[in-house]
């Protein structure tokens, strides 16, 4: 039986969307019968899967046969990133993410339809976006507003605490913005969430109550989630790392973690 060898191809996008081109690395397994079920991960911050280990990562994992075979595409950041990322129509208390929306609608209307054409097997399973710090914040509100698109949503370290109001003008929780439209949303989204964070990822405590605050938003989005009637375990995987802090090396030990929880394999090869 031959076992999948991950093969990795740059691209360069021009995105009317974004008025700029945009590089792409994606990952795809050789070896295949062409008969498998395809899945689909796109990873914010593209330009970090080296130092996230992703190739060797995913090597791994086909060796022992833990993940289904999986096309991975890594969309490298712009010079523009702090205003390309965020959550769409709703920028933060400095401007930032005012081209939040702009960067959905590549996703949507420009990436997909790329990748599909570029792959030869049809992407038929899973899809799944995923991300880091920033990253994990758009993409959760990218497959939050296009559960059409996306099955799952992988957040390491999200910056959850994205807010309206900056905390020397009066700060309250009420003024995090994801949690807000996770709140106003009338639907519930068809959508599995794996959202991790680490015991040292900041040391900022804003209420004091003995728990740094990226662990405090990520536990609130939780409860906004558990509110819209999604339940644990089924819908929701929370992973805390002992240790872990916010930084590509903590992210890259995780990552494991997430690909075997969103594209795990259900059978075990028979020799």
């Amino acid at each position: 039986m031959l076992l999948p060898e991950v093969v990795k191809t740059e691209h360069i996008l021009k995105s009317a969307y974004l008025k700029r081109e945009v590089a792409l690395e994606i990952f795809i397994p050789e070896n295949l019968l062409g008969n498998e079920q395809l899945n689909l991960l796109l990873l914010n911050d593209g330009q970090d899967t080296e130092a996230l280990q992703l190739q060797e990562t995913l090597n791994g994992l086909y060796r022992n046969f833990k993940i289904e075979p999986l096309v991975v595409v890594a969309i490298k950041a712009g010079t523009d990133r702090l205003q390309e990322y965020g959550v769409a129509g709703k920028p933060d208390f400095m401007g930032r993410g005012s081209k939040a929306g702009a960067y959905t609608d590549f996703i949507i209307k420009e990436l997909v339809p790329f990748v599909q054409a570029e792959v030869e097997m049809p992407i038929n399973g899973k899809r799944a976006f995923a991300g880091c710090s920033l990253g994990g914040l758009t993409a959760f509100d990218i497959a939050w507003n296009n559960d059409n698109y996306f099955d799952a949503v992988g957040v390491f370290s999200g910056s959850f605490w994205w807010r309206k109001k900056d905390l020397k003008d009066g700060y309250t929780d009420n003024d995090r913005i994801l949690h807000e439209s996770i709140a106003e949303t009338t639907t519930k989204p068809e959508l599995k969430f794996w959202l991790m964070t680490g015991t040292e990822d900041e040391q900022a405590d804003r209420n004091r109550n003995f728990i740094i605050d990226s662990i405090d938003d990520t536990v609130d989005v939780i409860k906004e989630l558990l509110k819209k009637g999604y339940e644990r375990p089924h819908d929701i995987c929370y992973y805390e790392m002992v240790g872990g802090k916010h930084e590509v090396p903590t992210w890259a030990k995780a990552m494991p973690a997430f690909l075997c929880w969103a594209f795990g394999r259900k059978i075990t090869p028979i020799d």
